[in-house]
């Protein structure tokens, strides 16, 4: 039910790209019950004059390896729930790829359930 898009400044070879989708991937599996097969994901590389972002905001500081995750998912989750899955994202970045954790941006857009159709013209949750 999660659709993950993952944007970084172009640059980066196809292995750490791929390994930022697994952990994004693990870590919903492991903090909000995510089914291990439900998997979709998207990774956008963008030119450096297509992607701005703030060198400092909230006392944070980003560099060009800024990695920007937006979650489409279903609402409901708690709060508890949803700040163990920026941990667990920027943790498990930071050991499987080396990125600072202040690198790592996550943004959550929750839908109601029957916003979904994974194909057949289907809203498969829908009630």
């Amino acid at each position: 039910m999660p659709l993950v898009r993952i944007s970084l400044m172009e640059g980066k070879n196809a292995e750490y790209r791929h390994k930022i989708g697994d952990v994004v991937h693990q870590a919903m599996v492991e903090t909000i019950n995510c089914p291990p097969q439900d998997r979709f994901q998207v990774t956008h590389e963008h030119a450096r004059g297509n992607f701005l972002y703030a060198p400092v905001y909230l006392d944070i500081p980003h560099t060009d390896d800024l990695v920007i995750i937006q979650i489409t998912l279903n609402e409901g989750r708690t709060v508890e729930l949803k700040k163990a899955l920026y941990k667990a994202i920027a943790e498990g970045l930071q050991k499987a790829i080396g990125l600072k954790p202040q690198d790592v941006f996550i943004s959550l857009v929750e839908v109601k359930k029957e916003n979904w159709s994974f194909g057949n013209g289907v809203a498969q949750y829908a009630s």
